[in-house]
């Protein structure tokens, strides 16, 4: 494809202006393929990326497993990527859309499977952990959040996403790698770095041979990774893990750097992007301190954070946000809650009078 030449002002570029279309590949770096995958859902894409090895392929990351991306990995296995076997599958962090089809793959190819141990044990006990309602402890969940009430009535009435849904059987067996480590892959050598916040131990991959990372969602231009509060860890603090990790991946980013992360575009200009996903989060977190001089539940908190309308189907991301930001501030103490007569918490900055 086409190389798009100018620089904004921001100094972030964007080398390719356009993805590789279904079922093609843009070449990246040499041996580097970039390829894409449809998702059901707001951001409607993926990326993958595939390393050229002397007897097949590496594959980071995988789409979710559906009818639609079975048949567009068909094409990608016969065209782009030559028929040949892919001998490795790397998944960056435990998400559906990026380890959907990890088993798919393992078991055609009986590919080895790479990921960091956390990433690994949550993507296998998720795709195991199929419910039919939600539980007692979602339920409790969303009505602590302030969860609306016609919105609650819908999903406890209704089968939970599972991530059996969307996603292949995981065998048992894997590779772990870790913070500190280096993998061989592509014909380089990368320095294994670990981020936190969007999920726990997210692999990031830097080369030393050339100016690449592969990102993964730890990393991401245009937007910023959700980080979200879960009934499986209700006082989590995802913000504070994201902020430290983003302090720590700082100290490696360059200006030159090609970051191929897992959604939007790569691009250039990895330390603006650093400073920029910091200062992200710490203006949301001004914005919502003042919007909790009255006190609010986190179902009240979207406006100050988004600030942009949420409808139905990015509700429940927003949602898991807010708790985390409004969980981080009470890390902090900078602010207190109270539970309401419903049970929902009603969160208040601290210096206020009651």
């Amino acid at each position: 494809m086409t190389r798009h030449d100018g620089e904004p002002e921001d100094g972030i570029r964007y080398p390719w202006p356009e993805p590789p279309a279904e079922g093609e590949a843009t070449e990246v770096a040499p041996g580097i393929l970039w390829m894409r995958l449809p998702l059901p859902m707001a951001l409607d894409h993926v990326n993958i990326y595939a390393l050229e090895e002397p007897d097949g392929w590496t594959i980071v990351d995988t789409g979710i497993r559906s009818r639609r991306s079975i048949a567009l990995w068909e094409r990608l296995l016969e065209g782009p990527l030559q028929g040949r076997a892919v001998r490795r599958v790397i998944v960056t962090h435990h998400h559906p859309d990026h380890v959907g089809m990890a088993g798919w793959l393992m078991e055609r190819f009986g590919a080895e499977l790479v990921m960091t141990r956390t990433a690994w044990l949550m993507a296998r006990m998720l795709i195991l952990d199929e419910e039919a309602r939600p539980t007692p402890q979602a339920l409790d969940f969303w009505r602590k959040a302030g969860m609306a009430p016609e919105i609650y009535a819908d999903r406890a009435a209704a089968r939970p996403f599972n991530f059996a849904d969307s996603c292949a059987p995981l065998p048992v067996g894997y590779r772990r790698v870790e913070e500190g480590g280096t993998l061989s892959a592509g014909g380089r050598i990368w320095d294994l770095r670990v981020g936190h916040g969007h999920a726990p131990e997210h692999l990031t991959l830097w080369s030393r041979e050339d100016a690449l990372v592969i990102a993964g969602d730890q990393i991401l231009p245009s937007i910023s990774p959700n980080l979200g509060v879960y009934p499986t860890e209700p006082e989590a603090d995802p913000v504070g893990e994201w902020l430290a990790a983003c302090a720590r991946l700082a100290r490696h980013a360059r200006a030159d750097h090609l970051v191929l992360g897992g959604h939007k575009l790569p691009f250039t200009g990895l330390p603006t992007r650093m400073r920029q996903l910091e200062q992200n989060h710490h203006g949301a977190l001004e914005r919502l301190m003042a919007h909790l001089e009255t006190p609010r539940t986190a179902a009240e908190c979207f406006a100050p954070l988004f600030k942009r309308r949420i409808d139905a189907g990015t509700y429940g991301l927003a949602l898991v946000e807010a708790v985390a930001h409004l969980n981080h501030l009470h890390k902090l103490g900078r602010v207190t809650r109270t539970p309401r007569a419903d049970g929902a918490w009603l969160w208040r900055r601290k210096g206020e009078s009651h």
